[in-house]
């Protein structure tokens, strides 16, 4: 039996070294050619980039060819003038993933990418570009080379770390010690929920200790640097949500007129959360489940009233983290999580209430905090 055995080893072992011999575990990329031509922008273009989250720059051009005539992947490459992208300054997959021949990037990118090629905020300057095709392993570098223009966003060149909202008309007053964080929610990018009073200063700075930077802007748009004493004021007393944006230099507010607690089977808001302060807002009411032939709903989100740009809106606060149950004892933290939500509807991003909310008196409390993650809390009174 074990003679047998063994042969069978043997046999197996020569035709498993005998298969590694042939083509088949050969590995081979298949050839890709060049692109021949750069389609978009054309040479010589000049963009002047603006700040709009929408605004873009379509890029195209021929498509490679490959032996196999499977797909090639594509990559555009940026660098300065007189470079010749043996080390790019930037490198971006095309649409779908590098597969279609063109490209789509956000004045934000091209922003970044001049800043990279030495220009500086609000100025103008040149930087080249092509593409790289490739196939497997086999990469190739168009000959063909554009020159493009870009007038630059008037962003920072030093984005600091840390934003707090500072001044006699913030909620902390002039005690830089107390003043309250801004939530970074991006490279360059903070928000904070807060009161500002009319017609008093505020302004935001970069550290609570000794000579932070100042910040502010006289349209309440554009954000500038300034010293001690700069200061910017709103002429209406509310709570507001601030945006600032290092990256290109704005700044944009928006009231928040008010928030209640939206339930989804009465398709409502069943009563209202005041604002407590420092990005706060609690609520207390009862809460009735609504009575289904399938057992009782108790789903939940949150929807509020906003004024920007001088209109109002209706916007909601739902689930960061979707979950199709109620919490329990062992639920994270994060199912409480919040954020604001694309669309306003009726059922989707909801949490649900525990069966003890039902009937109950129920307060009910919303934080927007910059020091920790935005969330809510359910308390059955």
């Amino acid at each position: 039996m074990k003679k047998y055995i063994n042969i069978l080893l043997c046999s197996f072992l020569a035709v498993f070294v005998h298969s590694c011999k042939t083509d088949d575990m050969n590995y081979s990329d298949a050839q890709v050619t060049a692109v021949t031509a750069l389609y978009s922008p054309t040479d010589n273009a000049a963009v002047k980039l603006v700040s709009a989250e929408s605004a873009s720059l379509f890029f195209e051009w021929e498509p490679a060819r490959t032996e196999d005539n499977g797909a090639a992947l594509y990559e555009i490459v940026f660098d300065k003038v007189g470079g010749d992208f043996s080390q790019p300054i930037y490198t971006i997959t095309s649409n779908n993933n590098g597969y279609l021949s063109n490209a789509t990037l956000t004045h934000k990118v091209l922003n970044s990418v001049a800043t990279m090629s030495g220009i500086n905020p609000g100025e103008s300057g040149e930087i080249i570009w092509t593409v790289v095709s490739s196939r497997g392993l086999n990469r190739i570098l168009s000959e063909q080379v554009r020159t493009l223009t870009i007038s630059t966003l008037e962003g920072f060149a030093e984005v600091p770390n840390e934003v707090y909202l500072f001044g006699e008309g913030s909620e902390t007053g002039t005690d830089a010690s107390a003043s309250l964080p801004f939530k970074q929610t991006a490279g360059g990018e903070f928000e904070i929920y807060s009161k500002l009073e009319a017609d008093k200063d505020y302004v935001f700075i970069d550290r609570k200790g000794s000579s932070p930077r100042y910040f502010y802007s006289d349209d309440q748009v554009k954000l500038k640097e300034g010293e001690e004493g700069s200061a910017m004021k709103v002429s209406k007393t509310g709570v507001y949500k601030i945006n600032i944006d290092f990256n290109v230099a704005t700044v944009t507010l928006s009231e928040v007129a008010s928030i209640g607690l939206w339930f989804s089977p009465d398709n409502k808001i069943l009563f209202d959360l005041p604002y407590q302060g420092k990005g706060v807002w609690t609520g207390t009411g009862v809460i009735k489940f609504k009575q289904e032939s399938w057992g009782k709903d108790q789903r939940y989100k949150f929807q509020f009233e906003a004024i920007e740009n001088g209109s109002q809106v209706t916007k909601q606060f739902g689930t960061l983290n979707a979950s199709d149950n109620p919490p329990n004892e062992s639920s994270d933290p994060s199912y409480y999580y919040i954020r604001v939500l694309a669309n306003v509807t009726q059922w989707d991003d909801k949490w649900k209430f525990i069966d003890a909310v039902d009937g109950a008196s129920t307060t009910i409390s919303i934080i927007m905090q910059g020091d920790k993650e935005y969330t809510h809390s359910v308390t059955v009174n």
